[in-house]
């Protein structure tokens, strides 16, 4: 059975703004459905054309985009309330790939619907926006990142943002999170080396700052991750949830 909107357990997320009523009523119109998919699925395909907008609802994955010779830059990691496809919905197809890293349950909406969607309200539509706009400073951090932090200041700066994201999802128990990630998308992300991307996290681990290892991530001492990674420790800012 779907998840009514109003069942959301998304919405009981400190990281999400509340709904209205009414909000909630035109989303569970909007909604078609929920997909679920396997770890290593492709979500939507670089230069596809999806009939289909997403929510995640459970899971993670990531976004990226693949070169001729096979190389990839990871551009994000996906959460769960993460939108998807809007570049599609919006530019008529993907110009990267998203799969899933974990098992996933998506909320499945018509594109065709978008237009509708901005026009009848107004409000939700601005959510979309800002949704973008976020999506874009978060590109801007991470390009100052890939070309101005070391690498240990790059991999203190990813764990950092990928724990403080988790903890406002309330995926953080007495410090340890799932990352159902490989050490090489991390690398992919942050234009290093697999055995350079290896040798900072053990430099991390030996500063008992932070451990990832099994699908499991530890961060021991948040603000000092952050103070390597020259990054603040303010949780993420609330969001809407489409």
């Amino acid at each position: 059975m779907a998840t009514k909107c109003e069942n959301c357990p998304l919405r009981r997320r400190d990281l999400f703004i509340d709904f209205t009523a009414e909000e909630v009523a035109f989303m569970q119109k909007f909604k078609v459905g929920e997909l679920i998919v396997d770890p290593g699925t492709q979500i939507l395909m670089e230069n596809s054309n999806s009939p289909q907008l997403f929510t995640a609802l459970h899971g993670m994955g990531l976004r990226y985009k693949a070169l001729e010779n096979g190389a990839r830059q990871v551009i994000n990691f996906v959460f769960p309330g993460d939108f998807l496809g809007l570049q599609a919905g919006v530019m008529g197809e993907m110009s990267h790939s998203v799969e899933a890293t974990s098992m996933m349950t998506l909320c499945v909406f018509d594109r065709n619907e978008l237009w509708n969607f901005f026009r009848s309200h107004p409000g939700r539509a601005f959510d979309l926006t800002w949704l973008a706009a976020v999506e874009e400073h978060f590109l801007g951090e991470t390009l100052t990142t890939v070309g101005q932090r070391t690498a240990l200041q790059a991999v203190a700066w990813a764990l950092s943002r990928i724990f403080l994201r988790g903890k406002a999802l309330n995926l953080v128990q007495s410090g340890r999170m799932k990352l159902p990630y490989r050490q090489q998308d991390l690398a992919d992300t942050l234009g290093l080396s697999l055995v350079h991307t290896n040798k900072t996290l053990a430099k991390l681990r030996g500063r008992q700052l932070a451990s990832w290892a099994d699908g499991m991530l530890q961060v021991n001492d948040i603000d000092a991750l952050c103070t390597v990674a020259h990054a603040d420790n303010s949780p993420p800012v609330r969001r809407p949830i489409m």
